[in-house]
């Protein structure tokens, strides 16, 4: 059944903040949009609401963090990572505080909210602060993943969650999100995908199946630290390369793996994302459409890159 990752989300923090007694929940007035109600109701000793203040929120976290809690903190992610860049980055990642800030409704699939909500930046911000952990999980199963991981270590991390449905990737929760999973097998070129984009990338796969051609498809949840090793492999197998993300072609996934590819072992890359450019107002659909970012998109880009 279809979930948003922020509803798997919220579903899997109202169970963690039961769980462990020292997980506190901040917001930045959209609980019922980022779902952390679910965490309040559960558990509304330890929910703080902070007002339309992202930068307060992330001190509180901060604070809570340097007192042996484990803060998530949570607002849209346009506005956890934009507006409050700065905190995060003097306030958490350089005294390496224990803060998780997961930011919902990232990319175009916020849809209708326009440009100022559409965070296509937001990897790239956080993936360059010395010491944050970047994931992005791309469906209900990998986003309980994500949370059962970070919750027992004691590194900052950036959470990047979407408002739309989406359809199950992963059969089960049993999934090592710190790797490089190789969801499809083939042999003409590689795909990395990450967050809504895996979904896409696997669509693309099997339209191309049909026609033949065989394309090898790796899911990349953990952005930092990535699997440096596992993307190698994948790397030398295979002699071109695409990746795809709904985030600007700049500093994100495609960026990432440009730098091991450079660095390692050269091969052409051909990044698929939102190239430089600010996207419009539309339902997700329209926009993935649009971008090229859904399934049909993608199959179009890599079967005329091949």
């Amino acid at each position: 059944m279809a979930k948003a990752t922020r509803q798997a989300y919220g579903e899997k923090l109202g169970e963690l903040v039961l769980e462990n007694k020292r997980i506190v929940v901040l917001d930045a007035d959209l609980a019922n949009a980022t779902k952390t109600n679910i965490a309040q109701k559960a558990a509304p000793d330890r929910f703080f609401d902070m007002g339309i203040a992202e930068a307060d929120m992330i001190g509180h976290a901060a604070g809570f963090a340097a007192s042996g809690f484990i803060p998530f903190a949570s607002s849209f992610a346009m506005f956890c990572t934009g507006r409050a860049w700065e905190q995060i980055r003097n306030s958490v990642a350089y005294p390496h505080l224990n803060v998780k800030i997961c930011g919902t409704h990232a990319g175009i699939t916020v849809g209708e909210d326009g440009v100022s909500h559409q965070a296509i930046e937001d990897i790239a911000l956080i993936r360059v602060i010395p010491g944050m952990e970047v994931y992005v999980p791309c469906d209900e199963r990998e986003t309980r993943a994500v949370l059962d991981h970070i919750v027992t270590t004691d590194k900052p991390t950036y959470v990047r969650l979407g408002r739309a449905n989406v359809e199950n990737v992963y059969e089960s929760e049993d999934i090592d999100v710190t790797k490089a999973n190789i969801l499809r097998r083939g042999t003409k070129a590689a795909v990395f995908a990450t967050g809504v984009c895996v979904q896409s990338a696997m669509e693309a796969a099997e339209k191309l199946s049909k026609e033949g051609i065989e394309l090898t498809v790796v899911d990349i949840c953990a952005i930092k630290p990535c699997d440096e090793e596992g993307i190698l492999n994948v790397l030398k197998d295979h002699e071109l390369i695409f990746t795809a993300e709904e985030h600007n072609i700049i500093g994100g996934l495609g960026g990432l793996i440009a730098e091991i590819s450079t660095s390692k072992c050269p091969r052409r890359i051909v990044r698929i994302g939102i190239e430089d450019a600010f996207a419009e107002s539309g339902s997700y659909i329209e926009l993935m459409k649009k971008y090229e970012l859904d399934g049909e998109g993608l199959y179009k880009k890599i079967k005329a890159a091949l």
